[in-house]
Formats: structure tokens, C-alpha cells, sequence
């Protein structure tokens, strides 16, 4: 993984932006499951969200790092 980005000349870590991504992500599958009702099933549901945080960045990290 390239340790930083520049955007218009300002350097932004990687990781940064992968959390960010990461976060829109854990947000949005947040508000599907919830509307499905897949919560009554989850004994703690904000451990729930941050472990599927910590596995949508870990796994966008492993697709950034092994794309070519």
C-alpha cells in the first residue's frame, strides 16, 4: 500500500481515505440490516459496527495493497 496520496498538492494518508471509505460503508450496511431487522439477532450492536468497520478496512486494505 502507498503510504499517501496527494490531492492538489496536499499528501493524505491512505489509510485516511480507506477509514473514510470504510465508515460510509459500515453506515450504509448499518441502515440496511437494521431495516431488515437483522439486529434482533445481535447481542451488541455498536460492537457489531465497529467490528464490521475494522473488517470492511481491513479488507479494503488487502484489495488496495494486492491489485496488480
Amino acid at each position: 500500500m502507498t503510504a499517501e496520496l496527494s490531492l492538489y498538492g496536499l499528501y493524505v494518508p491512505t489509510l485516511l481515505l480507506l477509514s473514510i471509505l470504510a465508515l460510509v460503508c459500515t453506515r450504509v450496511l448499518g441502515r440496511l440490516l437494521m431495516r431488515v431487522g437483522f439486529y434482533r439477532l445481535v447481542w451488541h450492536p455498536a460492537l457489531f459496527e465497529f467490528a464490521l468497520f475494522f473488517i470492511l478496512l481491513g479488507s479494503f486494505s488487502t484489495l488496495l495493497t494486492n491489485r496488480g
